[in-house]
């Protein structure tokens, strides 16, 4: 932990509309926080869509950021960054096309599980580009 927060890294991923623009706005956004600031960005990458769905490519980027919010405030900026993108979260969207998802993947050394939050994210395991991303971060932590 730093004088002004954690370590938090957020995965961000666009396949519908100005999907570069989509991934731009929000780290602007995420930089625009209260008591957070981004502190490096990876590259972004075209990715396959997960699931089962016929739908178009993603981009993807993760963020590490440094914030002295909690995991539960960061994610429900993360929503709020998400709506503001034109995203509306149905139960039966898991692997639906969206302007906008944002997932906290880390969270300094935490775990949480709580209703809609764990962390680490079950999902990091399991995509590969998440764990370039992740790594490419990483070489910048000091």
């Amino acid at each position: 932990m730093t004088d002004r927060g954690e370590r938090a890294y957020v995965a961000l991923g666009s396949n519908l509309g100005d999907r570069a623009e989509h991934l731009a706005a929000a780290r602007r956004a995420l930089d625009a926080l209260p008591r957070t600031r981004i502190l490096a960005a990876s590259a972004i990458e075209e990715t396959a869509p997960l699931g089962t769905e016929e739908q178009p490519a993603y981009l993807n980027q993760m963020v590490m950021l440094e914030t002295a919010l909690s995991p539960r405030e960061l994610l429900v900026a993360c929503h709020r960054i998400e709506q503001r993108a034109g995203r509306v979260r149905t139960p039966q969207e898991r692997w639906a096309s969206r302007t906008l998802d944002l997932d906290i993947v880390l969270f300094g050394d935490r775990r949480v599980s709580e209703p809609g939050l764990e962390i680490p994210h079950p999902g990091l395991t399991t995509r590969d580009f998440w764990q370039r991303e992740l790594a490419e971060l990483q070489t910048h932590e000091s």
